[in-house]
């Protein structure tokens, strides 16, 4: 996604420097807009070091490709943070003293701005109104925290945490393409087209009462099969695990071990126009199964198991139509993932997509409290064919449509010759 992160003068921007960085991470290309009443605050250096491209400050640069239309033109979504009483009264205006107006007179993407002040500039009569003109006119404003402001003072006008920022960003993204794009749903673009998805998690026995399984819940599956029945396609719906019912209208197989759910995939995918891999299947099992209930043992010690690996069915999957085997020529994958100190969610996320070889996948942070069994989740979908990445935010039966949707745009209209047969 292009982001236009714009910058004004205020003391909080040295926290936009963070938000900034969660943006990056996220994989997104980013221009930092600085006003030059900014960049007393934090320099022009600090900003092209974080996000990797060159800054803009003057109306004037680059003239040659129209640099002050372009930025906005381009642009998928803008952030102005922080904003201050001064910024929301010359975009209320529709000012254009610097590049930063420039960009918020010709974008046409989402535009979230972040007040950042204090309590008396926020409460004053006329920033009260220009905010709700802003709010009138399709930008949305958010609302400052309170608390310890600049000095000695408290009150609302805190600029709030850079997380909330990026989250509250990216929710409205996907509004955005909620009510600016046509979604399958609505074109009824998968009719005629046969899907796959699988969902849930595996389990994989280790006694006749002990197993090893996962978090999954199986919500975000049945929401992508739910997506993809609502836009005319015929489904197959292969489930694990699950705390929800299967999708009412879908052709059901339910499976329990990873081992089954390889089967049904190599049973029922050939044939498909395409394969969504949203099940969370276990990467390894008990290398022995034991006939009967592994006891306590008597001295106290603690018994030894041993794993192995399960067969890889996604790669599998992609390396059987390689081989000529009658597979979809769409196949998505899901990646669910936790960043540590060698690499971020979506740089882990990047390397699965070129391992695996599908067209897509869809990445998400997990653990305890992250998405598995939550009705809400936020993704970021990646594509084998360098397309940008495209986030997506909310419950799950909006993500289910926002995936669905990019599904129908690679497949294309029916007709077209899938990639393996090209």
């Amino acid at each position: 996604m292009r982001i236009v992160l714009g910058v004004t003068g205020g003391i909080a921007a040295y926290k936009s420097a963070l938000l900034l960085r969660l943006m990056t991470e996220a994989g997104h290309q980013v221009d930092v807009v600085p006003t030059p009443a900014a960049l007393n605050f934090v320099g022009q250096a600090t900003w092209e070091a974080l996000s990797g491209r060159p800054v803009r400050t003057d109306t004037f640069e680059a003239v040659e490709t129209v640099n002050h239309v372009r930025l906005g033109r381009e642009a998928e979504l803008v952030v102005v943070a922080p904003a201050t009483a001064d910024s929301l009264a010359r975009a209320a205006a529709g000012l254009a003293p610097d590049l930063l107006g420039n960009v918020l007179l010709t974008a046409t993407c989402p535009v979230l701005m972040v007040p950042a002040m204090h309590t008396e500039m926020w409460t004053h009569p006329a920033t009260v109104a220009n905010v709700d003109l802003l709010r009138s006119r399709g930008i949305s404003v958010l609302d400052p925290d309170s608390g310890r402001l600049t000095g000695q003072d408290t009150g609302p006008g805190r600029f709030p945490e850079p997380d909330r920022i990026w989250a509250e960003a990216q929710s409205l993204v996907a509004d955005g393409l909620r009510t600016s794009r046509p979604t399958a749903q609505q074109n009824g673009a998968l009719a005629g087209r046969a899907v796959v998805v699988t969902a849930g998690g595996t389990r994989e026995a280790l006694d006749p009462v002990r197993y090893l399984g996962n978090r999954s819940s199986g919500k975000q599956g049945v929401a992508v099969a739910e997506a993809a029945l609502a836009a005319g396609a015929r489904v197959t719906f292969i489930g694990g695990a699950m705390s929800v019912e299967p999708p009412a209208g879908a052709e059901v197989v339910r499976v329990e071990s990873t081992q089954e759910l390889h089967e049904a995939v190599m049973a029922h995918a050939p044939g498909a126009d395409a394969l969504v891999m949203a099940a969370a299947v276990a990467d390894f099992r008990p290398a022995e199964y034991a006939d009967s209930k592994i006891k306590k043992s008597e001295d106290g010690s603690n018994p030894v198991i041993r794993l192995e690996r399960t067969p890889d069915i996604l790669a599998e999957a992609v390396q059987a139509r390689a081989a000529g085997q009658p597979m979809p020529g769409t196949i998505i994958g899901f990646g669910a993932e936790t960043g540590d100190a060698t690499a971020s969610v979506l740089e882990f996320g990047a390397a699965k997509l070129a391992r695996k070889g599908c067209e897509m996948l869809v990445v998400n942070q997990v653990g305890r409290d992250k998405v598995f069994g939550q009705d809400t989740t936020e993704v970021t979908m990646l594509f084998a064919d360098g397309r940008e990445p495209v986030a997506a935010a909310g419950d799950k039966s909006e993500v289910g449509v926002a995936i669905v949707t990019e599904l129908a745009g690679l497949l294309g209209p029916l007709g077209r010759l899938d990639r393996m047969d090209q």
